[in-house]
């Protein structure tokens, strides 16, 4: 399924992490967590995942500054992103970052599987 892509999850909701890591590694997947945004980008370039599952309320760096930095920075800029969100009023800004391989989705309107379900649709 996964065939060993790289994920990288990030979140400071520990709870959150954990559940969709393990899932994620049941399919196949490579995960690595990130609890920050300035972790997130420093596992980013160190790992350059196949795919991230990017937080927007974080602590240290918000996910709208950390999307931001990945597509100004030419290494980055094309690993999809699936944007997880509990704040709506936030979607504009987000989209305006995103390119067409990205998604992202309402975490009170999402059950664990359609997010893994939007992993698959992008990354297989």
């Amino acid at each position: 399924m996964g065939e060993n892509k790289k994920i990288l999850i990030v979140d400071d909701d520990l709870t959150l992490r954990e559940m969709y890591e393990e899932r994620l590694k049941f399919d196949g997947f490579v995960v690595i967590g990130a609890s920050d945004g300035e972790e997130a980008l420093a596992k980013t370039r160190q790992e350059m995942p196949d795919l991230i599952l990017l937080d927007i309320m974080m602590p240290k760096m918000n996910g709208v500054d950390v999307l931001n930095h990945l597509r100004s920075d030419e290494a980055t800029k094309n690993i999809p992103v699936i944007v997880l969100t509990a704040l709506v009023q936030e979607i504009d800004k987000v989209k305006a970052l995103m390119t067409p391989k990205d998604g992202y989705l309402i975490k009170s309107e999402q059950m664990p599987k359609e997010v893994l379900a939007k992993v698959h649709e992008i990354i297989g």
